[in-house]
């Protein structure tokens, strides 16, 4: 098993950590009230994620993209960086945080950490990993196609939780579920 398998790894067991978080959080919210939006492009997210996996490992494995470490390495700390930056809004929104756009009625937004300076930081930590991941070792197609999907269902998936919390009844300026 190669290195660069090892650490597609941890990128899953990592994601399998915030579904389990994100269980927990919905159970809370939900015991509050909490209003679930989106449903719909969800499964299309899951999806898209463990196709970057998939993709990654694949497209290196099949199609024999050498490492570089010119790219690679910064590319490593890159996806540092975002994993970094997600557990942070994790831990600023604590049980408000969810893989899934569920927002409690009432509640202010979150205007603490890095939603202090963005709207939707846990979504500049998805970007960044979708590019980062793939180059760390030259898969530069999952790159692509990935980043082109993504920002496609960001889009649907921003839009959705603007108007979630905006139907709260709060003014959107930062995300509470991002």
């Amino acid at each position: 098993m190669s290195w660069y398998t090892l650490v597609v790894m941890a990128v899953a067991a990592e994601r399998v950590a915030e579904l389990a978080v994100a269980r927990r959080n919905a159970e809370w919210s939900l015991a509050r009230g909490a209003v679930e939006s989106g449903r719909g492009h969800y499964p299309v997210m899951v999806a898209l994620h463990t196709g970057l996996l998939a993709g990654c490992a694949a497209e290196v494995g099949l199609g024999g993209r050498p490492f570089v470490a010119a790219l690679g390495v910064p590319m490593v700390v890159v996806l540092a960086a975002a994993q970094a930056l997600r557990w942070w809004c994790v831990s600023t929104l604590g049980p408000r945080w969810n893989t899934r756009v569920i927002v409690v009625p009432g509640l202010p937004l979150v205007d603490r950490g890095p939603y202090r300076w963005l709207s939707h930081p846990n979504y500049v930590a998805v970007v960044a990993e979708g590019i980062a991941l793939p180059l760390v070792h030259g898969a530069w197609i999952t790159a692509l196609v990935f980043t082109a999907l993504n920002g496609v269902l960001l889009g649907v998936r921003i839009a959705c939780e603007n108007t979630a919390l905006g139907s709260a009844g709060e003014p959107v300026a930062a995300g509470a579920s991002g």
